[in-house]
């Protein structure tokens, strides 16, 4: 087998169930099936805009700027909307770039629902982190100095690099997910500043989260009452949510028509 070839395959194994999740969703769904997307892209693009003007610059800056120096709760009620305030020393093309293609795959792959918790989830993670870095100090393990209280802490990368890692680990894509996590890694040994810091922080959250899903994922079924056979199992046909969040009744037909015992049809 040639190189290319052998290249070949091994694309196809890594990025290959992904982007036929991609295909088929786009091909039933159309645009219905990147509507968090769309709308975040759309959002993103509108504080663009917005935080630009005179008349805006100020208003975005109250309700979307998070700094570590601010108030815990200030900072609470800033996050969600600074997920969306691109850095203003950056391109904002890269920012509507990284949020149609890393939130489109993650929210085919993943369901719109989870989705935005693990962008909201490493938006937080890295948020928290500046606090807890800042009251550390320099001198600490992974301490920040004070001047970094002060530096504005927005925009969608920490959430675009956590969605990245959490896709590849659910769709089994390891290289790609290691690559990530190297680049980032690599990222704060070249140029070490808040937003590289923060960066880890989120892939740290998104890996213990992902620990966690496949250490209860390999425990042994819970056996039932009585020390009987285990539970029923997630193909008990009960309701189970569908990737876009909605609900999607798994009930056997044959199974709904058969009375049970004491049953009248």
């Amino acid at each position: 087998m040639s190189r290319r070839a052998a290249l070949r395959r091994a694309a196809v194994r890594e990025w290959g169930p992904p982007a036929a999740a991609v295909r088929t969703a786009l091909a039933e769904r159309g645009a219905r099936a990147l509507a968090l997307t769309l709308t975040a892209t759309a959002l993103t693009a509108l504080v663009q805009l917005v935080q630009n003007q005179s008349w805006g610059y100020g208003p975005v800056r109250a309700l979307g700027a998070v700094r570590a120096e601010d108030p815990l709760w200030s900072a609470l009620l800033r996050t969600p909307l600074s997920l969306f305030v691109p850095a203003l020393d950056l391109p904002v093309w890269g920012a509507l770039a990284q949020i149609l293609l890393v939130f489109g795959v993650a929210e085919i792959c993943l369901g719109r629902w989870r989705t935005l918790a693990v962008a909201y989830a490493a938006t937080l993670a890295g948020t928290l982190y500046a606090r807890i870095g800042v009251a550390l100090g320099p001198e600490a393990f992974l301490g920040l100095p004070a001047s970094d209280a002060r530096v504005v802490d927005t925009g969608p990368s920490a959430a675009v690099v956590a969605l990245a890692v959490y896709v590849c680990h659910q769709r089994r894509a390891r290289f790609t997910g290691a690559l990530v996590v190297v680049a980032m890694v690599v990222e704060v040994l070249v140029k070490d500043n808040l937003a590289g810091r923060e960066h880890l922080a989120a892939i740290a959250v998104v890996l213990a989260v992902c620990g966690v899903r496949e250490w209860l994922g390999r425990r042994p079924p819970r056996p039932g009452p009585g020390g009987g056979p285990p539970r029923p199992g997630p193909d008990d046909g009960r309701p189970h949510p569908g990737p876009d969040g909605g609900g999607q009744l798994r009930v056997s037909a044959r199974a709904a028509a058969v009375p049970g015992p004491g049953r009248r049809r």
